[in-house]
């Protein structure tokens, strides 16, 4: 097994939970400790480069993983299509 290879097995396993029922919903947005993303990943500990990794392999899957310090979101990228659009004149 390469050494990158549980990267592509977390990001699989945290996309599947997308469409899993749990928490009083069907599927959807979720949030989840970062303990148990270690346990998703098989490591002791998770520095800022397998983080970085481990959201560009699930962005690659159609998903965002967002760091909130002590726990994770993981969104579908579809979910930010239909945001408005800041634009020069707001911003002015």
């Amino acid at each position: 097994m390469q050494e990158n290879d549980w990267i592509s097995a977390a990001a699989e396993h945290l996309a599947a939970l997308y469409d899993q029922e749990f928490g009083g919903k069907v599927s959807g947005r979720y949030r989840i400790p970062e303990k148990l993303v270690r346990r998703i990943a098989g490591r002791r500990r998770l520095y800022e480069a397998d983080i970085r990794a481990l959201s560009i392999a699930l962005f690659e899957l159609g998903y965002v993983l967002i760091d909130m310090d002590s726990f994770y979101v993981v969104m579908s990228a579809n979910s930010f299509v239909n945001y408005r659009r800041a634009n020069d004149d707001c911003v002015a």
